[in-house]
């Protein structure tokens, strides 16, 4: 009957979506998790601080990720993995027993970074430059507000910044060094990772979302 006909149909094109839908989630997941293995083996001191793929990751899994549980779960607990690794491997003296001293503002300022990823509306060059930019300073304004709050070092004085405006603006302006380094790791790996899956995309239509 036509009434078992569109059941039929209909039974097999939610099969397909949700195959379409696991094919994508499983792709979006490894391209995270490699990042996140990048970070670790290739993690960069001095004046290249900051250069690194997790914040183009983060806006990658917010742009992509169709949920916002998933948008945000998923790039933080590799972000986490990831910080564990290298806190074990590289930097075992600034561990505190969890992770490194006031790992919560890098934490607020990542989900902050994947709520920008969210707000993209549509993949383009611009929206992805925009968003990188705007992830970066995002990170700059919380992250460096921590580090003053919390009493950080001056490097120039040795001593702590100064309770006051100037303290602070001192504290952010110490910190473009790196805000510049993170704009430049955004770009750069946004344009890997965003250019790669929407050309990925093209080719193979499982990896869209269904219409």
């Amino acid at each position: 009957s036509a009434a078992s006909d569109v059941y039929k149909r209909q039974t097999i094109d939610s099969t397909l979506m949700k195959k379409q839908i696991n094919i994508r989630f499983i792709v979006l997941l490894t391209m995270i998790a490699f990042i996140g293995f990048w970070r670790v083996f290739t993690h960069g001191e001095g004046a290249i601080a900051n250069f690194t793929p997790i914040g183009a990751m983060a806006i990658f899994g917010g742009a992509y990720f169709g949920s916002n549980w998933k948008a945000f779960l998923f790039p933080i607990a590799i972000l986490f993995i990831s910080d564990l690794a290298m806190m074990n491997i590289y930097y075992s003296e600034y561990n505190d027993g969890f992770l490194y001293s006031a790992w919560y503002w890098s934490y607020f300022a990542f989900a902050i970074m994947v709520l920008v990823g969210r707000l993209i509306k549509k993949v383009n060059v611009k929206s992805v430059v925009l968003a990188s930019v705007s992830a970066a300073l995002a990170h700059w304004i919380i992250v460096d507000f921590g580090v003053w709050v919390l009493g950080g070092i001056d490097v120039t004085t040795g001593l702590p910044f100064t309770k006051d405006v100037a303290g602070l603006i001192k504290c952010y302006t110490l910190a473009i060094p790196f805000l510049q380094n993170m704009i430049m790791g955004n770009l750069i790996f946004g344009a890997l990772l965003f250019g790669g899956f929407e050309f990925s995309k093209a080719k193979f239509p499982a990896l869209r979302l269904a219409s």
